[in-house]
């Protein structure tokens, strides 16, 4: 793709500034475009790009998030770090500098303002540019990253309205480049084993998924001049729904093949009143303190139910405020059982094999062990689906996913969130550059994130259902699953 720097320098900063504004006038109701827009370009599912000898990125954001990946693409074969972004210049020196101490070539650095980023998008010798910046920001940086002919990684959510949305299906089909939404868990060890279990049919046809994003962060409050805390705040004083719902809805999508044989339908949501926030607040800062005077309005707990169009059921919870311990959900229900998470445990009817074989062992021992103890107390029992198996040794070493296997100790050692982002860059990498599709499309960030926007419009009529659009046109119906890579 050639580009004219001028004629995108221009047009970019154009599409950028309409794209946040839109996105700020209407953040605080979330909108309801359910009808399908016409297609500006072919379908990119299933989009395999040709195949790179040296993927070339780009980075536009290295605070907490950005900082990290930067670090991760270090350690990774086939990366070159072309050049770096970020409004503020101490994060900005670190990356560059942790780049360079790696006896890597020096990235160029780009800063001065907002628009920065536009300068870097208009170099030619960049292939990925990966995004972690405030969320009002990844909508229009993503679009305008793939308008200079690159690929968009951006940090979750990929959009925070309906329109936003639409605006990133309608760019990655008209210019034919990926835009993955970074939905780091579903490289988590526990979902990767999980969705090879479903793959194999151990839980029997699905029916309802759990998914959840519990997690104090009440502490961000206080991070006033930079890190998250400096803008994330204010989304709870703007908007009442879920404000983060992929962690955990990314890693039951795909164990339901949502966009890939089934879709979201509609969405019902219903918040809790919203105090948590505004009692931390007062106990927390000086009178005066502008925190105090927030009026915080998102629910501290947000639950909303998804129907697919094959009927299954999906629960998502929201909630960063309460004094509760830190919860995904990740439950998957079928036929023959269930996987639950936090803490991890299963319950099955029909129990494969060599886990049955384990099931039979351990019961002899226990009823030997009985039986030489004068038959003592309650007898011994089968495990079966009327109790939870906590003991995931066993589990693991039948089912881990072969990504783990392979990849799983240089993962934990490399770090980022117990391995799941090291695991997810390098995936990243592998699939550009052997000419595979991604594990997630533009049409999963799209349906994942619309249920911020759309449990908001919920919440607001009273918790009536609002549609899910099909943002892949149709082809959902003939899309091929995520299979299990070996």
């Amino acid at each position: 793709m050639t580009i004219d720097r001028r004629s995108f320098l221009k047009s970019a900063a154009a599409i950028t500034a309409a794209t946040v504004v839109t996105g700020c006038a209407k953040s605080q109701q979330g909108d309801n475009q359910n009808t399908p827009l016409a297609a500006q370009g072919k379908s990119v599912m299933g989009l395999a790009v040709p195949a790179m000898d040296v993927v070339r990125v780009g980075f536009i954001g290295v605070g907490q998030r950005g900082s990290g990946h930067v670090k991760h693409l270090c350690h990774i074969e086939g990366v070159e770090i072309k050049a770096i972004c970020d409004i503020d210049q101490l994060m900005l020196d670190k990356s560059v500098n942790y780049v360079v101490e790696k006896g890597l070539p020096k990235p160029t650095a780009y800063t001065g303002s907002d628009k920065a980023y536009l300068d870097m998008l208009a170099r030619d010798d960049i292939d990925i540019v990966i995004i972690s910046t405030p969320w009002r920001w990844h909508t229009p940086m993503s679009v305008a990253t793939m308008e200079s002919g690159k690929h968009a990684f951006v940090e979750v959510p990929a959009a925070t309205t309906m329109e936003e949305c639409w605006q990133l299906v309608n760019t990655a089909e008209r210019t034919q480049k990926n835009c993955m939404m970074m939905e780091n868990v579903n490289y988590g060890r526990d979902e990767l084993m999980v969705l090879n279990m479903v793959r194999k049919g151990v839980f029997g046809e699905l029916l309802h998924g759990e998914a959840a994003y519990i997690h104090d962060l009440r502490w961000q409050m206080k991070e006033i001049d930079r890190s998250t805390g400096s803008w994330r705040t204010y989304w709870h004083t703007k908007v009442n729904g879920n404000l983060y719902p992929t962690h955990g809805l990314g890693p039951v999508s795909q164990y339901m093949n949502i966009n890939r044989g089934d879709r979201f339908d509609f969405v019902t949501s219903v918040s809790s009143p919203a105090l948590g926030r505004a009692a931390y607040a007062e106990r927390e800062f000086p009178a005066g303190h502008e925190r105090r005077s927030l009026k915080f309005t998102a629910g501290d707990m947000n639950t909303s139910i998804i129907k697919t169009v094959k009927g299954r059921s999906i629960m998502v919870q929201h909630d960063t405020t309460s004094p509760r311990p830190y919860s995904r959900h990740n439950l998957i229900q079928g036929t023959n059982g269930t996987f639950a998470g936090f803490p991890n445990r299963i319950a099955l009817e029909d129990v494969p094999p060599a886990i049955a074989k384990i099931y039979q062992q351990q019961y002899e021992a226990e009823l030997a062990a009985w039986e030489k103890a004068g038959s003592q107390g309650r007898k011994p029992h089968m495990q079966n689906f009327h109790s939870w198996d906590q003991d995931m040794e066993k589990w693991r070493a039948e089912f881990d996913h072969p990504l783990w296997k392979r990849m799983g100790e240089e993962a934990v050692r490399n770090g980022g969130h117990g391995g799941m982002d090291f695991i997810m860059l390098w995936r990243m990498i592998y699939c550009l550059r052997n000419n595979e599709p991604l594990d997630q499309d533009v049409y999963d960030a799209a349906a994942w994130s619309s249920i911020f926007p759309q449990s908001m419009a919920s919440v607001a009529d009273r918790s009536n259902s609002k549609t899910i659009p099909d943002f892949t046109r149709g082809a959902w119906q003939t899309g091929k699953p995520l299979g299990i890579v070996s």
